[in-house]
């Protein structure tokens, strides 16, 4: 099965699906991960604080593909923001991965109150001068924190990858990535806890379409602009995220759907004006 494309701001292809790997660690992590390369994702998300950029790597080099037919990604954690600390965490992801490199690499989050995600996007910057990263990207960043890389750096990330959800469709980020031509990248794509999943609306439109209620949600995803990043362990399951471009919702559905957005549609309580990640 094969995963359309889309091109990132900075000309390389990324996926239109990815694979989440939070809480895939040692080595069922690893068989994780190698079953979803199997199937067909190519797009592998990880974290230095997932602490299972050691497992990625593994399932890279097992999985027996070609290193540049995958897309591996992995995140820059908020206590190393100052500049030297950043470049050299991610020189410590690449050998815990045994990475020549990594496709993107993303501030996991802003961490405002410290006020040093521009330090830290200037490392990104310098990173990808040395090869250590093809892309750049953020995580969990606002408006006016995007707004600020502009004017110190004059450079926008790639990616923003945010919290998304029909319960929380965010829908002036998504505006403001259109705009300024950055990938919406959708983490918890169906909520923790899968609530959304047992909607009575979803679930009318999945029994319609012959579909289950996570296609359906990770369909809306696609169909909204966002890259969805579903996590499996198991291989059904993950062939079941990614079969969602053999169909489409209607006009009605999406119209439906956005009536599903809620003021507590947060699954993360924290938001990234306060939150101050480690």
């Amino acid at each position: 099965m094969t995963i359309p494309e889309l091109t990132l701001n900075d000309g390389r292809s990324f996926p239109l699906i990815a694979f989440g790997t939070y809480k895939l660690n040692g080595a069922a992590g690893v068989q994780g991960m190698l079953s979803a390369l199997e199937v067909g994702y190519r797009a592998l998300d990880s974290a230095f604080n997932y602490e299972n950029e050691g497992a990625v790597g593994q399932a890279v080099r097992q999985s027996g593909r070609p290193r540049e037919a995958l897309s591996i990604a992995s995140k820059l954690p908020g206590r190393h923001h100052k500049y030297d600390e950043a470049l050299s965490c991610i020189e410590e992801s690449l050998y815990r991965a045994g990475l020549d490199y990594y496709d993107l690499y993303f501030i996991h989050w802003p961490n405002p109150k410290q006020g040093l995600y521009v330090e830290a996007w200037q490392a990104l910057i310098e990173a990808q001068k040395r090869g250590y990263v093809r892309s750049i990207a953020v995580c969990n960043f606002l408006a006016d924190h995007l707004d600020k890389l502009k004017a110190e750096t004059g450079v926008l990330p790639t990616i923003n990858q945010i919290e998304l959800s029909p319960y929380f469709p965010q829908d002036d980020m998504r505006a403001y990535h259109q705009k300024h031509g950055i990938v919406t990248e959708g983490w918890s794509p169906i909520g923790r806890g899968g609530k959304i999943l047992s909607d009575d609306l979803i679930a009318r439109i999945a029994k319609r379409l012959g579909k289950t209620p996570a296609q359906v949600v990770l369909r809306w995803h696609v169909q909204v602009g966002s890259v969805p990043i579903p996590k499996a362990a198991h291989r059904e399951r993950q062939i079941e995220n990614m079969s969602v471009f053999d169909f489409e919702l209607t006009d009605q559905d999406m119209r439906d759907i956005a009536t599903l957005a809620r003021p507590d549609g947060r699954s993360f309580e924290q938001d990234p004006a306060t939150y101050e990640e480690f």
